[in-house]
């Protein structure tokens, strides 16, 4: 059975202070601190691509767990700001910088927000169905390259990182049935447009689908894994925003002790928010992970310490 080992992460040392921007978009800090909780971003090194972040989280993992490359047998690099707009995939660009083996398998999986989710099943079944015993999940999605820095809707929450979820026949944690979904007539609700290159986000839009979408479905992966509320130590949800976190909270009526959010000191990481949390937790027995974000998509899935 394959499932999550260890997970390593990556946040580069620049950062965005929100709270120096207040006259520039005529908020106050309460806006910030409590409404989207971004106090600052986390910003890469202008030098760096996404191919980048992603060895540095596998380096952090090297220090962690050892000398590790000659034994991975597939490699799956979650983003949708790849090197090179996606030719060659950014995977390969990862492969060649770590001298990974030549039969080690390569992909891209092109997902935002739930990215972590979905690829935690697409990478558990691909190694699974191949016979695989090790192999590695990055997420990197460097929105700074583009954010319009002058866009107050976007550009006080999205912060860069990568991390890179290491996948073993030896986990720490199991990974239980998951529920996804994708409504993608709402898909311009979170989008780059075509005209300049730049990231845009309709507010209401995406709140109204958080509200009304992801509850339904934590609780309908609850049930699909014969868990109840009250069975889970943990609830890791996509951290879009403190506002958004705390909605869910509250059409849930779960315990806030429960449902952390620790994004505040470096934003939105997109597919890394999720395990960002996720490497430090090391009390829980049990967890729901719920990403939801761009397409707009979502997937919830219970994770069963080993």
């Amino acid at each position: 059975m394959i499932g999550i080992e260890h997970i390593s992460t990556y946040l580069p040392a620049g950062r965005i202070e929100n709270l120096s921007r207040l006259e520039q978009f005529g908020i106050n800090d309460t806006f910030i601190s409590d409404k989207i909780g971004m106090v600052q971003l986390a910003v890469k090194d202008k030098a760096d691509d996404t191919s980048d972040l992603c060895v540095k989280a596998v380096n952090q993992l090297l220090i962690e767990k050892g000398e590790i490359l000659s034994e991975i047998e597939c490699l799956i690099v979650c983003t949708q700001n790849p090197d090179h707009y996606g030719l060659p995939h950014t995977s390969a660009i990862v492969h060649g910088k770590l001298d990974l083996p030549s039969n080690c398998a390569c992909f891209d999986v092109s997902l935002g927000c739930s990215g972590y989710v979905y690829s935690l099943s697409i990478i558990r079944s691909f190694m699974e169905a191949n016979g695989y015993k090790k192999g590695l999940l990055i997420t990197a999605d460097p929105y700074s390259k583009v954010i319009d820095m002058n866009d107050k809707n976007t550009s006080l929450l999205f912060g860069d990182a990568a991390t890179v979820t290491l996948m073993s026949d030896q986990p720490k944690w199991q990974i239980g049935k998951c529920v996804f979904g994708t409504d993608g007539s709402r898909n311009e609700a979170i989008q780059v447009r075509a005209s300049d290159r730049k990231f845009e986000m309709a507010g209401r839009a995406v709140l109204d689908f958080c509200a009304n979408i992801v509850p339904d479905n934590i609780r309908e992966t609850l049930a699909l894994n014969n868990f109840q509320i009250g069975d889970i130590d943990k609830f890791i949800l996509h951290q879009g925003s403190k506002f958004i976190v705390n909605m869910i909270i509250k059409r849930m009526d779960l315990d806030p002790a429960k449902v952390p959010f620790e994004a505040s000191s470096y934003g939105n990481t997109v597919s890394s928010s999720i395990p960002m949390i996720l490497a430090n937790e090391n009390d829980a027995q049990s967890l729901v992970l719920s990403g939801f974000g761009v397409g707009v998509s979502w997937g919830s899935v219970v994770l069963m310490r080993d």
